[in-house]
């Protein structure tokens, strides 16, 4: 019997800017390295929490994108779509993805706030 995650539709739904993510391998460990981090914990990753925790607690975040879903198309997401992303990575695209897909953030929202960070990156 498998206990392997099944997809569901936001599995189909492509969002180009976190495919670009995963074909530019931009995980954490990598981009550290290139910029002298020694840090083993993203910066983002209690942001990352943070999000999560609010959804979940949220009566809208409930509405939006509830735990159980949250966490299953995370699952699903993690296995499939951004499967060559280690942890937290695949879990942060796969929060993009399902909010995207719902309509909580335009992706050309996403793509701006990830050129803003880029800039500040490389600047």
């Amino acid at each position: 019997m498998s206990t392997a995650p099944t997809p569901g539709p936001a599995a189909d739904a492509v969002v180009a800017a976190l495919a670009k993510i995963v074909e530019r391998n931009q995980v954490w460990e990598r981009m550290a390295a290139k910029y002298g981090v020694d840090n083993p914990v993203p910066p983002w990753k209690t942001s990352l929490d943070g999000i999560c925790d609010a959804l979940d607690h949220s009566e809208r975040g409930a509405q939006v994108l509830g735990f159980a879903d949250r966490r299953g198309e995370e699952d699903a997401l993690s296995a499939t779509v951004y499967s060559e992303l280690p942890y937290p990575e695949n879990r942060l695209v796969a929060l993009a993805h399902s909010l995207v897909v719902r309509g909580v953030i335009e992706e050309s929202e996403l793509e701006d706030r990830l050129a803003a960070v880029r800039g500040r990156l490389q600047g």
